[in-house]
């Protein structure tokens, strides 16, 4: 008797067949075959599959949200105090502020602009919303117990001009860059009205001439700029050294502009030329030399400097041309 088991889709089925072996001779019967093809069904067959199949799902777990609440400027009072919420300068929240901004650059022609939430352009730039009309007068009144009496005699801008001549300009800076150090921050302007020194009429010409192009002649201002140091006090410093040089400098007399001659002298002057002999000999002509003499007009000097330093203009020789006849006695 041989046993051969083949497969059938997935279940196995034995067929027992009969042979003869040594003059004996065996046969299964058919009540044989049922009990173990019986016995074969009754076994669980395990199978093995690679593939997810839906009924062998897990089932997830169920993830429990949390409920978030609405942002603070739905919930902010019309008259809540703003200094509480924004007291000082800090990074751009757009949960505390209840304004509908928005900023940040659009590629269609009519989109608008991105929200205030979760907007990069409005929390990398400065803001200054903790300075509202209102905190600032209610900081200004709490300086108010550290200033002192405004002084008497300067209510008008020429009174402070009188006493504090000197003016200094600086500029401060804000940007969003790595320092706060903006290299502009540096640059300090002073500047000054040069009949406030006092200076004679020598020093004042030698002052204006150290000075060069930093005075302006129609305002009568000078102005210098200091940049050359890498702070602003330093600069301030410098340009505070180079007003007391030039001053102390305008007021010192060389040994050798006592023996300048005329022809050395940078402006004409009307008293020290020919031209004023000429005129008080004009207006001294025939007196004898024990009568008064009369000296040139001071309006004939004027013009006659004027035309010499300006130059020639329609102007200069109209009034010289007045004065002159005026003089001689011409005039109508």
């Amino acid at each position: 008797m041989a046993l051969f088991v083949r497969f059938a889709g997935s279940r196995p089925v034995v067929q027992l067949t009969s042979v003869r072996v040594a003059g004996c001779r065996f046969q299964s019967t058919q009540q044989e075959l049922d009990t173990s093809s019986k016995h074969v069904d009754d076994e669980e067959f395990r199978v093995l599959n690679f593939k997810q199949v839906r009924a062998q799902r897990v089932a997830r777990r169920k993830m429990n949200k949390t409920e978030v609440p609405p942002p603070r400027s739905q919930q902010m009072a019309t008259d809540q105090d703003w200094g509480a919420v924004w007291p000082g300068p800090k990074s751009f929240v757009p949960a505390s502020v209840p304004l509908p901004l928005r900023q940040g650059y659009v590629s269609k022609k009519y989109q608008i602009p991105p929200g205030k939430f979760a907007n990069a352009e409005l929390m990398k730039i400065p803001n200054f919303l903790h300075l509202t009309p209102p905190v600032i007068k209610k900081q200004c009144e709490a300086l108010k117990q550290f200033c002192t009496p405004w002084p008497k005699g300067l209510e008008t801008e020429e009174r402070m001009r009188a006493s504090f001549p000197v003016e200094v300009v600086t500029s401060d800076y804000c940007h969003a860059l790595p320092t706060i150090r903006n290299p502009l921050s540096r640059i300090v302007t002073v500047q000054l009205r040069v009949d406030t020194l006092g200076l004679d009429r020598h020093a004042k010409d030698k002052f204006l001439r150290l000075v060069g192009e930093r005075y302006c002649a129609e305002s009568g201002v000078l102005t210098l700029v200091t940049d050359r140091c890498p702070l602003k006090q330093q600069n301030y410093d410098y340009a505070m050294y180079l007003l007391t040089a030039l001053y102390h400098e305008s007021n010192v007399t060389e040994p050798w502009e006592d023996s300048k001659s005329e022809a050395d002298m940078e402006l004409y002057e009307f008293g020290r030329n020919r031209a004023k002999v000429s005129a008080e000999g004009i207006l001294n002509w025939g007196k004898k030399e024990g009568e008064g003499k009369e000296e040139a007009p001071a309006a004939y000097a004027g013009v006659v400097e004027q035309l010499f330093n300006e130059g020639e203009n329609e102007y200069n020789v109209q009034k010289y041309k007045e004065q002159t006849l005026a003089l001689l006695g011409l005039s109508k």
